[in-house]
């Protein structure tokens, strides 16, 4: 089942309680899905987690969880790819302890080595990982390596569908407005998201590929790649959401998507699902 959320909260669930009020408010948008955002660290009480993984089961609510940003799966020192290790393990009993199957992690950087070498590195971590989480009985949870939006950074298309390659558990995170800003605006038509949703199955698969991680929003960038996210109602920028639902309804693929607007997010995720569901 596709399902269409936030990463966070917007800006306009204020003052509600969380998560108490996190169904009444996504049900008003329309939405049925939720990213958890641990991006400056895994943080969240048994209690929470107790009371989100209830209510998203009894309102049909697919969580997903972002892993800290400081992860670097490709750093030249072992010692920080150890760490990078525990922090997808941690990011993993969280998603265990709320319910959700997919965590989303960042891929590194390869700034200061090879393209080649930094993909090396990042596959070795994430067998590490895999490793960890198969020992401490979290099998289930699924690690989906993401596309980065700074051209510095490991991370293109291409390079994700390797790291998956490491387990055939692993889904991609695709995440259409970086590959955008990471080229400089190179995804202007219906025919961009088709190749790399083909390229995508012919790497991976059509299960996984239908299964995959979507972030969508609007990216502003420089010379070096991803700057700033911005809000649908940006006219600069781009990428547009429209080609790729239409791709995405045509296949019957089947993703997780999230929208990671600017203070936005839940209700430009539901501009992308009414739309979806408009075709």
């Amino acid at each position: 089942m596709i399902t269409f959320g936030p990463g966070g909260n917007s800006l306009s669930f204020g003052k509600r309680k969380f998560p108490d009020d996190l169904p009444e408010y996504l049900k008003s948008l329309g939405l049925n899905g939720y990213e958890i955002e641990f991006g400056r660290g895994v943080r969240m009480s048994d209690s929470t987690a107790e009371k989100l993984k209830s209510i998203s089961e009894e309102n049909g609510i697919y969580l997903s969880v972002h892993a800290p940003y400081f992860i670097s799966l490709s750093g030249v020192v072992e010692e920080t790819r150890l760490k990078s290790v525990d922090y997808i393990l941690q990011s993993a009993i969280a998603a265990k302890a709320v319910g959700a199957k997919k965590i989303v992690v960042h891929s590194g950087s390869c700034s200061k080595i090879t393209r080649e070498e930094a993909t090396a590195l990042a596959k070795d971590t994430l067998k590490r990982a895999q490793k960890a989480l198969d020992e401490e009985k979290l099998s289930d949870i699924i690690i989906c390596p993401e596309t980065m939006g700074k051209i510095n950074q490991l991370g293109t298309l291409e390079e994700v569908l390797e790291l998956c390659t490491v387990d055939e558990r692993f889904l991609p995170a695709v995440d259409f407005g970086h590959l955008n800003a990471r080229t400089l605006g190179g995804i202007k038509t219906r025919d961009d998201y088709a190749k790399m949703l083909d390229l995508t199955e012919d790497k991976l698969g059509k299960e996984r590929a239908s299964n995959m991680h979507i972030h969508f929003s609007k990216i502003m960038y420089t010379t070096g790649g991803e700057k700033a996210h911005l809000t649908f109602a940006d006219d600069k920028y781009g990428p547009d959401y429209e080609p790729l639902m239409e791709e995405i309804y045509s296949r019957g693929l089947e993703p997780s998507i999230i929208c990671e607007s600017d203070g936005t997010q839940a209700e430009d995720a539901s501009k992308m699902k009414q739309y979806y569901e408009s075709l």
